[in-house]
């Protein structure tokens, strides 16, 4: 009886179908395109709250109108909060601003919005150093790291750590340059 349950008969050539089998790989389907959506959401997100703070950085303050920037900016943010939900409070607003800033050349957004999160960005947006952000952005599209791993790596400044290790070469060097991710390593092979 169990047997028949898990088979269906097809009317028109009596052949069988694995409802298993079916239903594995019909949710594999979902699975694959949820995925896919969630990344193009996130693309446009991430996209969105570039757009915004390039135009609040570019028409609204204009380079110069700092002391005008600060005046609207919460009264901007409380009229979006109402309006579109807590993604638009003054603080995250600031944050738009300098992704914007921090990345002007919109031919790379599209590539690096595909592959990082806001999140991902807001971890980024710290980082004194435009190679500092490059780098970590870079590691984390390469090797998919997550928000804590990336977290983590900024943590145990491996950007810094890398630099340190690739001053630490000389053109004599058996050890060809940027090969080690972990400075440690060098102390290992001399």
């Amino acid at each position: 009886m169990a047997k028949k349950k898990q088979e269906i008969a097809l009317a028109k050539d009596n052949s069988f179908i694995d409802e298993n089998k079916l239903f594995s790989h019909i949710s594999k389907i979902i699975e694959k395109r949820k995925v896919r959506a969630y990344s193009h959401a996130n693309q446009e997100v991430t996209l969105m709250f570039w757009e915004i703070g390039h135009y609040i950085n570019s028409v609204v303050l204009d380079s110069k109108r700092a002391e005008y920037g600060k005046k609207i900016l919460p009264t901007l943010a409380a009229k979006l909060v109402k309006k579109h939900g807590n993604n638009f409070t003054e603080r995250n607003l600031y944050r738009m601003m300098l992704f914007a800033e921090r990345f002007s050349d919109i031919k790379i957004l599209p590539t690096l919005s595909a592959k990082l999160s806001w999140s991902h960005i807001i971890e980024l947006l710290p980082l004194k150093s435009n190679e500092a952000w490059l780098y970590y952005a870079n590691e984390t599209t390469t090797r998919n790291f997550g928000i804590r791993e990336l977290r983590h790596q900024i943590s145990r400044k491996a950007y810094e750590r890398k630099e340190i290790a690739n001053s630490q070469l000389t053109e004599k060097s058996v050890i060809p340059f940027n090969v080690f991710k972990d400075p440690y390593l060098l102390d290992m092979f001399g």
